[in-house]
């Protein structure tokens, strides 16, 4: 391989791709990346068998060939390397040798003939969306997914299709969070089970790229591509639970406040918050009281007072006070609503004045 790129270009897409790689110490080439010299450009992979991405960037290929050097030494390297100078890549007696106008590195490569291919998600049924509508929708419910791989169905971010909306739905039995977003005009989405662990690298990646990008859909796999990317994961298998029937569909109280107040009184409760994260919260629409109130026995106690707009019946409930502070980033509105049917039932989050956002928390026992 001999090639010449820009640095810019280089050091870019090694940053967006190193951290899929993966570390295994039964498979060592999934902690590589793989470069490929053809034609006029690099092709720059990684891929931990789960989750793989792929870069093109141009360049000037004097010779053409491929490489797989570690993916933490490179990332190492590139992020090291400054100057607006062009960059030239070369193999030689198994080493890949990375040159600027001020440095020349020797890195061991590994053998590239071990790497293995990314899938290909071919389809007639592709769709493209635009990709901040796409991270944004991802990103507003994925923190609500369970973390842990027993139930592998809600460790994972629901997607489907209703009308011109695209819905994502994540829960931990503990919470629920459904974002809708308008798509407009797209070809039929099947319903699909995107992992959670594989969502903060797509859409850290995707992020990073303007425009639309094509969706491929096919039995357990989904790809993402434009022109100079291609991210491929695995999807889960099963079916999700049916979150619709637990949709409360009335309320008897509720409460609306600020979103900067509320975001003030949970930082200053979080100063007493226990292991359980637990807060108190007291609503009597008829006296005009509401408090929220946090214990701990080693840091004492916190009682606040909220200026609040209230409505229906009284109501006193225990929540986790992590579990609201984490849908505050999905919800752009200045006030935020909670609604309650019983005190044992879920607590229901919206924006106020935004539908297209649903957040449920479940209260916690005394």
């Amino acid at each position: 391989m001999k090639a010449e790129c820009l640095l810019e270009n280089f050091k870019k897409a090694i940053g967006q791709i190193e951290k899929v790689a993966g570390k295994n110490l039964t498979l060592p080439i999934l902690g590589a990346i793989y470069i490929q010299a053809d034609a006029s450009h690099l092709i720059i992979r990684a891929t931990n068998l789960n989750i793989g991405a792929e870069i093109i960037i141009p360049a000037k290929v004097s010779e053409q060939g491929i490489v797989a050097v570690s993916a933490q030494l490179l990332g190492q390297i590139a992020s090291g390397l400054s100057g607006d100078a062009p960059l030239s890549l070369e193999t030689e007696n198994d080493n890949l040798i990375i040159k600027t106008k001020r440095s020349k590195m020797t890195l061991k490569s590994m053998n590239a003939d071990d790497f293995p291919t990314l899938p290909r998600v071919v389809t007639d049924n592709a769709f493209e969306i635009p990709i901040d509508q796409f991270v944004s929708g991802i990103r507003s419910v994925s923190y609500a997914a369970a973390t842990s791989d027993i139930k592998p169905e809600i460790a994972s971010v629901y997607l489907y299709q209703d009308g011109d909306q695209l819905v994502f739905v994540a829960t931990d039995a503990f919470r629920l969070a459904e974002k809708k977003v308008k798509v407009g005009n797209v070809s039929e989405f099947p319903e699909i089970l995107l992992p959670v662990k594989n969502i903060g690298e797509i859409t850290r990646i995707l992020s990073e790229f303007p425009g639309t990008i094509k969706v491929s859909i096919v039995e357990n796999q989904i790809a993402f591509s434009n022109e100079t990317l291609y991210i491929t994961s695995r999807l889960t298998g099963g079916n999700y639970p049916n979150y619709r029937q637990i949709m409360p569909k009335e309320s008897k109280t509720e409460l609306i406040i600020l979103k900067g107040d509320l975001q003030n009184i949970l930082k200053s409760m979080l100063v007493f918050s226990d292991k359980f994260n637990q807060i108190d919260l007291i609503i009597n629409p008829a006296e005009k009281i509401c408090t929220m109130t946090s214990r701990n026995s080693d840091t004492g106690e916190g009682v606040v007072n909220v200026e609040a707009a209230l409505s229906g019946a009284a109501i006193d409930t225990r929540l986790n006070h992590k579990y609201i502070s984490d849908s505050l980033q999905s919800i752009s509105a200045d006030s935020v609503s909670f609604s309650f049917t019983e005190p044992n039932r879920a607590m229901v989050v919206k924006g106020v004045g935004d539908p297209s956002f649903t957040y449920l928390v479940m209260p916690m026992n005394r």
